[in-house]
């Protein structure tokens, strides 16, 4: 089946959010930098995708007046197979994406990114809804803790098993790097 990798907001504009922690992001990106080079190796599509939010003022960080609505420093380089700019939490929604995976054949999509609970995992549901198979690497999606309203602390971690939990046989695939790279043997396009 023909598969395309979706780069989910690996971009500068979180290093510019309260909450952005510059901790987890080394184990973050040796997992996706691997899911990039497995796909450039096989030959399988890579998509960029980025979100665009207003106000689109300088002071913004996900504004592209700001700058840094761009590849996240560390992020390994690559030629994307197409680029899209997103301003919803799934990037099919009023992206294009749809068309050109459509228009690729694409069959499974291998969801990878920032953050794990939002915009990945928006896109993965999203994706199963509209037809497609789903791999979702969470070991490849990075999000940070998030505190409740009642002044509690969920972890990242929690969050990533939380996702995983209702994506696996539901909406995706839920897969490990390792794994994710062995089913891209026979999917590029």
């Amino acid at each position: 089946m023909k598969t395309c990798l979706i780069l989910i907001d690996a971009q500068e504009s979180f290093r510019h959010r309260p909450f952005y922690d510059p901790a987890t992001l080394a184990a973050w990106l040796a997992a996706q930098n691997a899911l990039i080079a497995a796909c450039q190796q096989r030959g399988v599509p890579i998509v960029r995708v980025l979100h665009v939010a207003s106000p689109q003022t300088a002071d913004n960080p996900f504004a592209l007046a700001s700058g840094h609505v761009r590849p996240i420093a560390g992020l390994a380089e690559f030629t994307p197979a197409a680029s899209f700019h997103k301003s919803r939490h799934s990037a099919l929604v009023s992206t294009g994406l749809e068309v050109w995976l459509t228009q690729q054949g694409i069959g499974r999509l291998l969801i990878s990114g920032i953050r794990t609970e939002q915009c990945c995992e928006t896109t993965a549901r999203h994706a199963s809804d509209l037809g497609w198979a789903v791999d979702f690497c969470a070991e490849a999606t990075l999000t940070w803790d998030m505190r409740n309203a009642d002044g509690s602390v969920l972890s990242a971690a929690d969050i990533r098993t939380r996702t995983a939990t209702v994506l696996q046989d539901r909406f995706a695939q839920v897969v490990g790097v390792d794994q994710a790279i062995a089913r891209l043997e026979g999917a590029a396009c």
